[in-house]
């Protein structure tokens, strides 16, 4: 009877593991949420022949000059993740 309720018990803590790594494999594959000085980073998706949709939501979403982190395309859509420029404190 100890032997079948100990072997109970484990299954708990086997789902928990099995919970665990599958939720951290997901882990690493995501952009970054901020730069190594701390600035949130922001990812927009657009279509286009160019990168000027993509540049033109990032400069309005940062009302000004932003630092490219990644660019990427995948099939006609283009990613660009982004981080807006620290403004000067003067």
């Amino acid at each position: 009877m100890k032997h079948m309720l100990a072997s109970v018990c484990r299954w708990p803590r086997a789902a928990v593991m099995l919970v665990l790594v599958a939720g951290l494999g997901g882990c690493g594959g995501g952009a970054p949420l901020f730069t190594s000085d701390g600035r949130p980073t922001t990812q927009v998706q657009c279509t286009g022949s160019d990168w000027s949709n993509c540049t033109d939501n990032a400069r309005a979403m940062c009302n000004g000059d932003f630092d490219v982190i990644q660019q990427s395309t995948d099939d006609a859509v283009r990613n660009l993740l982004f981080a807006c420029k620290k403004k000067s404190g003067y």
